[in-house]
């Protein structure tokens, strides 16, 4: 994890707005809990894999769902703010995200 730097928008910091995303997180550390227990309990790999499957697709809505409150609140901040800089650095920000999903889905 990176320290706050001087793209951080005081918006994002101040505002609550990823605390609803607590109860999909709680799903989340279940359901990975939970293919602990089943490995630990020697159950039947598709059902490990199913569970493996609906955590995966827990953490991809959570993904997309931070992605969304900062696009709508930084980097919107950014564009209407008229500042170039910090344009420029949102865009860098975003392209670096995007290099990085795209290099560990391989």
């Amino acid at each position: 994890m990176r320290k706050n730097d001087a793209q951080d928008c005081e918006r994002c910091k101040s505002e609550t707005k990823h605390k609803n995303e607590i109860a999909l997180v709680n799903r989340i550390a279940g359901q990975v809990n939970a293919v602990g227990r089943m490995i630990e309990e020697n159950r039947y790999c598709p059902d490990i894999l199913n569970q493996v499957r609906a955590a995966r697709s827990a953490l991809k809505t959570l993904e997309s769902r931070v992605l969304e409150t900062h696009l709508q609140s930084c980097v919107q901040e950014a564009f209407t703010s008229g500042n170039k800089k910090l344009q420029d650095e949102k865009i860098q920000e975003i392209i670096g995200l995007f290099a990085r999903y795209d290099s560990t889905e391989k």
